[in-house]
C-alpha cells in the first residue's frame, strides 16, 4: 500500500487511490470542476492541480494515483498562481448571470472563484455565446455558462445508459449538445442539474421558484416506488419546493428518477381537505369529522365482520396499515390485502416475495434473467443498478417478456410462460450461460404474477432459480420486484388474508362483492383497486390524500395525509425498513392516516390501544422485529414452498407500467409529469404506429 506526504501530513492509501481522493482522506479541499467520484476521470478543467516534488510541472490530482514515498503540496504559491489562471481561463466567457441565475447559492463556480479566483481579468474581447439546447420538461440550459467539464456526457453515458448529449466542434467553438437536436430521453436526467457545476443545466420546474438559503430542509424517502430512494425534501412555508437525492450507496447511491425529483407538484393539487360523505341523492358532500365517523359507525353496527374487507395502496407507511390491521382484527374481518394488482405470490414466504440479492448485490451478479419486468420503468435506480453492473462487467442479460428499451443489451429469450418453461427445461441457449455462471440472479417481475396463473409462474421462476444454482449460503439470487413503496411494509406485518378463518384475496374481495356478500370495503390509499367490478351496493370507506379514482367512488372519505406530510416507516423491496420525516402539514382538516383511524376505532367502540406514535411502533416491533432494525437488511432462509401451485398457461407476460411517468395519484396529478407524458411516451407511441 502507497504511503506518501500531503502537505508534510504522511498518509497510507490503497492502491490505486488518486492524489485528490487521499487528500480528501486528510481532510484537504482540492477544488475541482469536472471530477466526479461516479464518474470517469477526464482530468480537463485542471483546476485540481497539485505539486509533486521531482515532477517537472503541475499535476492534475484526479488522474495522478498515489505513489509510494510522493511528496505533495496542495496550496504552494505555484499551484496557488496555477488555480487563478484556470479560473481567469474559466471565466473568459462565462457571462454574469448569478444574480437570476438558479444556480445561485448553490453553485460549485462561484464557490470557487470566490476561494480560488483572481481579483481582476485581462480578457478584453467579446464573450462568446452559445445556442441553447431542448433536453425536455425537466432540465432547462443556459449553454452561454458552461465550462466543458463534459461531467453531463459522462453521466448520461455512464449512469443513464443513454448517448444522448456529447461536445461538439473544437477550441473557441467547442460545446456540449446532442448530435442530433433532440430532447434527453432517460428517466434520470434530473440528475444532469445535480452533477453540473455551474448554472448551464436547471431544473426547468424550478424555474425562477426560490432560493436555497429560503428552504427548510427535511431528510426523508421515497414513496413512488418501492426502491425506497433517500432523499431532502425542501419546502418554504408550508408548500413543497423540490426534492433533492441524499446519499445512501447502498439504495440509490446519489441519483434518483425524474419521477422522484419532480412529481412533486401533484401534491399541490387535486387534494383532499376535508371529509365528505354521500348523501341519499348520491352526491358527495362536504361534512365534519364526526358526522363522517358517525356514519360509518352507524353502517358498520351490527354487520358480520366477515362481510368487511380492508386494502391498502401502494403510497402507505406501515404505521397506517398497522393500525387498519388492528381495527380490522377487532371488527373480526378476516379479508386483509394489500395486493389491490391481484398479483399472485405466496404472502407468507419471505424469501419468495422479497429482493433477496439486495439492490447493491446487483453489482456482484455476473448473470442477470429478466422475467415479465421493465426496471427502467418500474424500478430506474435498480435498473441504472443494472446498467452498472453490465457497463462494468459485460454481464449477460436474458429477458423473458415483451421488448422494452433497457439502455444495455440483452438477450430476448420469448415473450411468456412458454420460453420460461424452455429455458428450466435446458432449451435455451442462455441456460448454458446461467449454468457457467457464479452468481447468477433473476427479477420476477409483478408482470408474470399479474394474472390468474401467478402462483405457477412465480413456482416456475423459483424452479429455475435452483436448478441453475442460484440459491446457496452465500448467494441467494432469486428476486420479485414490487413497484409499491407500501408493499413490503404491509407483508412484513402481515396485511394478508387470514387462511385460518378463510380471509379473501383481492380477486375472492371483488368476486365476494359482487355477490353482496362483501358490505364495506376499506381502502386506504388504494387508487389501482378496480372499482368498477366492486358491486354497486358494496358501502365503500377511502381515506387518501388525492381526489383520484378511490375518491370518486367512495360512499366516505377521510382526507389523509401525503408521504411527504407525515412522519412514518416504509420498508423497500429488499426489506430495509426506512424512515420517513414529515416536510410539511396536511392541507386543511387532513390529518395523519393512523390518527384518523385511531380516532374512528373510539367511535366504534373498539380504541386501540395507542395514542402516541412511540407506541404504535412498540406494536409495530411486537407484530415483526425488523422495525427495531432501521436500515438493515433482515436475511430470509431459503424454504421450501407448496407444491400445488397449478397449471401455467402458455401465455405472454404483460408489462404492468404503460406510463413511468404516471403511476400513483401523485404523479396522475403533476404537470411535470403530464409534460413528460406528452414529451417522451405519447410521441414513442406516435412513432410506433407510424412504423407499423
Amino acid at each position: 500500500m502507497p504511503k506518501l506526504t500531503i502537505d508534510d501530513i504522511e498518509v497510507t492509501v490503497e492502491p490505486g487511490t488518486s492524489l485528490l481522493q487521499a487528500a480528501e482522506q486528510l481532510g484537504i479541499e482540492i477544488p475541482r470542476f469536472c471530477y466526479h467520484d461516479k464518474l470517469s476521470v477526464p482530468a480537463n478543467c485542471r483546476m485540481c492541480l497539485v505539486e509533486v516534488e521531482g515532477a517537472p510541472k503541475l499535476a492534475a490530482s484526479c488522474a495522478m494515483p498515489c505513489g509510494d514515498n510522493m511528496k505533495v503540496k496542495t496550496g504552494s504559491e505555484k499551484v496557488r498562481r496555477a488555480r487563478q489562471g484556470m479560473m481567469e481561463f474559466l471565466l473568459i466567457n462565462h457571462p454574469l448571470d448569478c444574480p437570476i441565475c438558479d444556480q445561485g447559492g448553490e453553485c460549485d463556480l462561484q464557490d470557487q472563484a470566490v476561494a480560488y479566483g483572481f481579483d481582476r481579468s485581462r480578457f478584453e474581447e467579446d464573450k462568446r455565446a452559445v445556442k441553447d439546447k431542448e433536453l425536455g420538461p425537466v432540465v432547462k440550459t443556459v449553454m452561454t455558462r458552461c465550462i466543458h467539464c463534459t461531467r453531463c456526457v459522462r453521466f448520461g453515458d455512464e449512469v443513464a445508459g443513454t448517448q444522448e448529449l456529447g461536445v461538439l466542434n473544437r477550441g473557441e467553438h467547442l460545446e456540449i449538445g446532442t448530435y442530433v437536436e433532440q430532447m434527453m430521453t432517460s428517466e434520470l436526467s434530473g440528475n444532469l442539474v445535480d452533477v453540473c457545476p455551474v448554472g448551464a443545466l436547471t431544473a426547468k420546474p424550478y424555474e425562477f421558484i426560490a432560493r436555497p438559503w429560503e428552504l427548510v430542509k427535511t431528510e426523508s424517502i421515497d414513496a413512488l416506488d418501492a426502491v425506497g430512494s433517500n432523499i431532502r425534501i425542501d419546502c418554504r412555508g408550508n408548500q413543497i419546493m423540490r426534492v433533492l437525492p441524499r446519499l445512501h450507496e447502498d439504495v440509490n447511491e446519489e441519483w434518483i428518477s425524474d419521477k422522484t425529483r419532480h412529481a412533486c407538484d401533484g401534491l399541490r393539487v387535486n387534494r383532499l381537505d376535508r371529509p365528505y360523505v354521500r348523501d341519499a341523492k348520491g352526491k358527495l358532500k362536504p361534512a365534519s369529522w364526526t358526522d363522517a365517523f358517525e356514519t360509518v359507525a352507524e353502517r358498520l353496527k351490527g354487520v358480520d365482520g366477515r362481510k368487511i374487507a380492508a386494502v391498502t395502496g401502494d403510497l402507505c407507511d406501515v404505521e397506517s396499515m398497522m393500525a387498519l390491521k388492528d381495527l380490522m382484527t377487532g371488527l373480526g374481518s378476516p379479508h386483509l390485502e394489500c395486493r389491490q394488482d391481484g398479483a399472485k405470490f405466496d404472502p407468507y414466504q419471505v424469501c419468495g416475495y422479497g429482493f433477496n440479492t439486495t439492490i447493491a448485490g446487483v453489482e456482484e451478479a455476473d448473470a442477470i434473467l429478466l422475467i415479465g419486468t421493465n426496471p427502467r420503468w418500474e424500478a430506474a435506480m435498480l435498473n441504472a443498478r443494472i446498467h452498472k453492473n453490465w457497463r462494468a462487467k459485460n454481464t449477460k442479460i436474458g429477458l423473458i417478456g415483451p421488448h422494452a428499451n433497457l439502455n444495455y443489451e440483452y438477450t430476448h429469450l420469448g415473450t411468456g410462460s412458454d420460453a420460461l418453461e424452455d429455458l428450466l427445461n435446458g432449451k435455451h441457449s442462455f441456460a448454458s450461460i446461467l449454468e457457467k455462471a457464479e452468481k447468477p440472479m433473476l427479477i420476477l417481475g409483478m408482470g408474470a404474477v399479474r394474472r390468474d396463473d401467478g402462483l405457477g409462474v412465480h413456482a416456475m421462476a423459483r424452479a429455475v432459480a435452483e436448478k441453475f444454482g442460484m440459491v446457496r449460503d452465500d448467494w441467494n439470487g432469486f428476486n420479485l420486484l414490487h413497484l409499491a413503496a407500501a408493499r413490503m411494509g404491509a407483508l412484513s406485518i402481515g396485511f394478508v388474508p387470514d387462511q385460518a378463518r378463510g380471509g379473501l384475496d383481492m380477486d375472492g374481495i371483488i368476486a365476494a362483492s359482487k355477490k353482496g356478500d362483501i358490505e364495506v370495503l376499506y381502502a386506504l390509499g388504494a387508487d389501482e383497486l378496480p372499482y368498477d367490478r366492486l358491486g354497486k351496493k358494496t358501502f365503500v370507506i377511502y381515506q387518501g390524500h388525492h381526489g383520484d379514482v378511490g375518491a370518486a367512488r367512495a360512499d366516505v372519505i377521510f382526507p389523509g395525509a401525503a408521504y411527504t406530510e407525515k412522519s412514518g416507516l416504509y420498508v423497500n423491496l429488499e426489506g430495509r425498513v426506512q424512515t420517513a420525516r414529515k416536510a410539511a402539514f396536511p392541507p386543511g382538516d387532513a390529518r395523519e392516516d393512523w390518527t384518523i383511524l385511531r380516532a374512528l376505532s373510539s367511535h366504534m367502540g373498539y380504541p386501540l390501544p395507542y395514542d402516541h406514535p412511540a407506541e404504535l411502533r412498540a406494536r409495530l416491533i411486537q407484530e415483526n422485529e425488523i422495525f427495531d432494525h432501521i436500515d438493515q437488511i433482515p436475511h430470509a432462509a431459503w424454504k421450501n414452498f407448496a407444491a400445488d401451485a397449478g397449471d401455467v398457461k402458455k401465455l405472454p407476460f404483460r408489462l404492468p407500467v404503460a406510463n413511468f411517468y404516471k403511476t400513483c395519484p401523485v404523479s396522475r396529478a403533476s404537470v411535470t409529469m403530464q409534460e413528460c407524458t406528452d414529451a417522451f411516451v405519447d410521441k414513442t407511441m406516435e412513432k410506433k404506429r407510424a412504423n407499423a
